[in-house]
């Protein structure tokens, strides 16, 4: 299968910004073990300015832009850098690709990213795609968040499947910091306005990525970051995290 997952950098790093080396090297040796079973991989990886925080030795994150775009600068180094080395010892080749909103709608630049994602999976390459916050700034240059990039990157790129990583198990009835009561929900066959209206803060975003993504054909997935091997059962189709079905066109 043609895989795309999406890392948060609540996975990544700790809350100092400082790379979270268990979850980190746990999850690339996950993505290297099913590229050797065969499957082509792209990761879309958030984290940038959190590493950048903490390589700077900053005290906090900052809320200036010109202070967030110097420490995803720095960062984005870090961050290809760690990748390229844990990759670098499964042997698999990884490549950088950043992308602002306006690579995304305009025609031909969006055709350059299909060709050049295509040409990487084609020689074994692992593509890395964040977006290039050190530019992305305004409402018409950012994407706004990874959960929509990485949507985006799976309609494009006509991927099968695409995982969101993150700190939650999946969808669930209700909040589940709120009601202890709220039960995961494992499989949405449907993303009705009902499941639509359970997009509380971060959630939203991945039900507004699960309805693109679906309505392309492809399967969508939310599951734990702290748990990365839940990949070999979403790969395998098995139950883990909240599933959402494609809607497949018909013949």
């Amino acid at each position: 299968m043609r895989i795309v997952v999406k890392v948060g950098t609540s996975t990544l790093a700790h809350a100092t910004g400082r790379l979270n080396i268990r979850h980190t090297e746990e999850l690339v040796k996950v993505l290297s073990d099913l590229k050797n079973a065969g499957h082509e991989v792209i990761l879309v990886s958030s984290g940038a300015i959190g590493m950048g925080v903490g390589k700077l030795s900053l005290s906090a994150r900052p809320t200036d832009m010109s202070s967030k775009q110097a420490c995803a600068a720095v960062g984005q180094c870090e961050l290809m850098y760690t990748y390229d080395r844990l990759f670098s010892a499964y042997d698999h080749t990884v490549a950088q690709i950043l992308l602002t909103g306006v690579d995304i709608e305009h025609a031909s630049r969006r055709e350059n990213i299909q060709n050049t994602l295509t040409r990487l999976l084609e020689l074994g390459a692992l593509p890395i795609i964040n977006e290039n916050d050190t530019v992305a700034t305004d409402e018409i240059t950012s994407i706004g968040d990874n959960d929509t990039l990485a949507a985006i990157v799976t309609c494009c790129i006509k991927a099968d499947l695409l995982v969101l990583l993150s700190d939650i198990d999946g969808l669930y009835t209700a909040n589940p910091h709120t009601h202890p009561d709220a039960k995961l929900i494992p499989l949405v066959e449907d993303i009705t306005p009902e499941v639509m209206a359970l997009g509380t803060g971060g959630m939203s975003t991945k039900l507004r990525a699960a309805r693109m993504v679906t309505s392309s054909g492809a399967d969508m997935v939310i599951a734990n970051g702290a748990h990365p091997e839940l990949l070999y059962d979403i790969a395998e189709g098995r139950a883990a995290g909240t599933r959402f079905a494609a809607h497949r066109q018909e013949a």
